[in-house]
């Protein structure tokens, strides 16, 4: 799991990148302003599991790499580049927008439930006003 805070020009966001088995789930969490320390502390110990269990998607395939012993001069390298690296892998991107689309649908499918009973709701309020009509009240 891992947790990359930068500032997307307007506000401070969190990406937060999770692989179990072979998938790949990302979160966004909008911080506003520059988080202190604290702020993202009090994220991690107290709404990282909400934004974590309010997903839909099951998640992108990656492909596992191989735990070979790494070079410590090598991984020292590999550590300075994650650092300087800016923004959010190109897979959290696209899992983000597969849960953007799932969260669109069901939204949708709601919506429209919903507009489905108020027309039924509707339908029989004029049928019980016609038969109270029919009968003189």
């Amino acid at each position: 799991m891992s947790l990359t805070i930068y500032h997307d020009g307007q506000f401070w966001v969190g990406i937060i990148e999770v692989v179990e088995g072979d998938k790949l789930k990302a979160f966004r969490y909008v911080f506003g302003a520059e988080p202190k320390d604290t702020e993202v502390l009090d994220f991690i110990y107290y709404r990282l599991l909400d934004v974590l269990n309010q997903s839909v998607h099951s998640g992108l395939d990656v492909k596992r790499k191989s735990n070979k012993k790494v070079n410590p001069k090598r991984l020292q390298r590999q550590v300075a580049k994650e650092r300087n690296k800016v923004g959010i892998s190109t897979k959290a991107q696209e899992a983000m927008k597969q849960e953007y689309e799932e969260k669109k649908k069901s939204r949708k499918k709601k919506a429209k439930q919903y507009r489905e009973e108020l027309k039924e709701q509707k339908y029989l309020m004029k049928k019980l006003k016609a038969k109270a009509r029919h009968k003189g009240k």
